[in-house]
């Protein structure tokens, strides 16, 4: 198979009902670990790399390492996306490494921190989609601005996010205007607030409506069926991760994610790529810290980085199973070149419809 875009992989998903977990890599253990599980699962994956990523690996090695991942997985479709590109210039670089997907984060001015207004999110982001679809690349949009719905504040991770008070209505999406956003910008898809936030710690207890909004996303699906929504901060922070890292040594405080029941039901109204990252970091350290705390002697790397690299696999394989993505990668029979894809987006073919 092939690197395949964002848009051809969640046109399927949504074809077939299914959702897309989105895994954040750094280094070759993550990146294999992600794969060993999409094989095993025979499951289409999303692989994709933050700014701060792509400054600890390097735009160089994190092409070659893809480029490697499809030789040896050729059966899986890949999308290789660009996550919280914060300029136009962010994203352009991604699409010359490779990356067949970018996201425009335009809730945020070029900082990364200073909400944008509806001006300046529309046009850079259309900026970006316009350019991007002459090369047949997929992007995705965000409306709205992470943060927590139970504290009323912006969070930052990966040097990535407003830190201070911030709005109900910058927290919570609006519906119509999420699809008039989707319209103007003509995105593939789109990221949305609803009280999910980046990092471990989301919520001080198990989320209700009160803080986790997904009558959102019911909303907005009614409005605009065919468009693919994008939950961001979906890492379920499972308590049996946290037990390991606090039994050998961690000092991890009580948290909650986000329910996979909520993710599950999220897939059922229009949401396709899911994001995942503190799961996988959390099962890695978890990992690691046991093989520290038992064999204290141990000085090889490869020694602990397996079993933490099989303990990321066995989180990847519950996303792919739990979201529906297992058993999908056959299905997908022909994958698009950015050419073709080009082709299809001059066409008008791929433009936003509303109910």
């Amino acid at each position: 198979m092939a690197r395949i875009t964002l848009r051809q992989l969640l046109d399927h998903a949504a074809e077939h009902d299914y959702g897309v977990p989105a895994f954040n890599i750094n280094n070759m253990e993550q990146a294999l670990a992600i794969m060993a599980a999409a094989s095993a699962l025979d499951a289409p994956v999303i692989i994709q790399a933050s700014r701060g990523a792509r400054q600890y690996a390097n735009d160089v090695m994190l092409k070659h390492m893809m480029d490697a991942l499809v030789e040896i997985y050729p059966q899986i479709p890949v999308c290789v996306h660009q996550d919280h590109g914060n300029s136009p210039a962010t994203c352009f670089s991604a699409m010359q490494a490779g990356f067949t997907s970018v996201m425009m984060d335009g809730s945020l001015k070029e900082d990364a921190k200073t909400p944008g207004d509806w001006d300046y999110n529309v046009n850079v982001t259309k900026y970006v989609a316009d350019m991007a679809h002459l090369g047949g690349i997929s992007v995705e949009g965000e409306f709205g601005v992470l943060g927590s719905l139970e504290t009323g504040m912006g969070e930052k991770e990966d040097g990535h996010g407003f830190e201070g008070s911030l709005s109900h209505d910058q927290l919570v999406t609006n519906p119509d205007d999420a699809v008039k956003f989707v319209k103007e910008t003509r995105v593939d898809a789109l990221a949305i607030a609803m009280g999910t936030s980046h990092g471990a710690y989301k919520f001080s207890r198990k989320p209700d409506g009160a803080i986790l909004a997904m009558n959102v996303i019911e909303e907005i699906h009614q409005k605009m069926p065919g468009l693919h929504m994008v939950m961001h901060g979906s890492s379920s922070v499972p308590q049996e991760l946290q037990d390991i890292i606090n039994a050998y040594g961690g000092k991890m405080p009580q948290t909650w994610g986000v329910p996979v029941e909520e993710i599950q039901r999220g897939i059922k109204h229009g949401v396709r790529k899911i994001n995942i990252d503190t799961d996988n970091r959390m099962a890695i350290t978890g990992a690691i810290r046991k093989v520290f705390a038992e064999q204290p002697a141990e000085f090889d790397p490869r020694k602990y980085l397996k079993p933490a690299t099989e303990a990321m696999t066995r989180i990847c394989r519950q996303r792919l199973e739990e979201f529906g993505t297992a058993g999908q990668a056959s299905k997908i029979k022909k994958v698009y070149t950015l050419a073709e894809m080009a082709k299809r987006y001059a066409s008008g073919e791929l433009e936003p419809k509303a109910a």
